[in-house]
C-alpha cells in the first residue's frame, strides 16, 4: 500500500466518525444538545486516555474534530442562554 492509498484509507476512516453540521445542531433541542454533549465528551476522554497510554492509532485526527465539535455545540447553548 503506498502513501496515497494510506492516506486516502485514514480520511475515510476520520470520517466515519460522523461531523455534526451547524445546520443540524441548530434544529436539536436543549435536551437533546446536553446529551449529545455529554456522549461526545465521553467519547473525547476515551480518545484522550488511548492517546496518552500510546495506544491510538488510526483516530488521531478524530481528536481535533470532536473537541471543534464539542466547542461548536457550547457556542449555540450559549448563544441560546444570552436570548432568554
Amino acid at each position: 500500500m503506498n502513501r496515497r492509498q494510506r492516506q486516502a484509507k485514514n480520511k475515510k476512516e476520520a470520517s466515519r466518525m460522523a461531523r455534526l453540521k451547524l445546520k443540524t445542531l441548530r434544529e436539536m433541542n436543549d435536551q437533546d444538545l446536553s446529551d449529545k454533549l455529554a456522549e461526545l465528551k465521553t467519547d473525547l476522554g476515551k480518545l484522550q486516555l488511548e492517546k496518552s497510554k500510546g495506544t491510538l492509532k488510526k483516530q488521531t485526527g478524530s481528536i481535533r474534530w470532536l473537541r471543534r465539535d464539542i466547542a461548536r455545540m457550547k457556542t449555540i447553548m450559549n448563544e441560546r442562554k444570552m436570548q432568554k
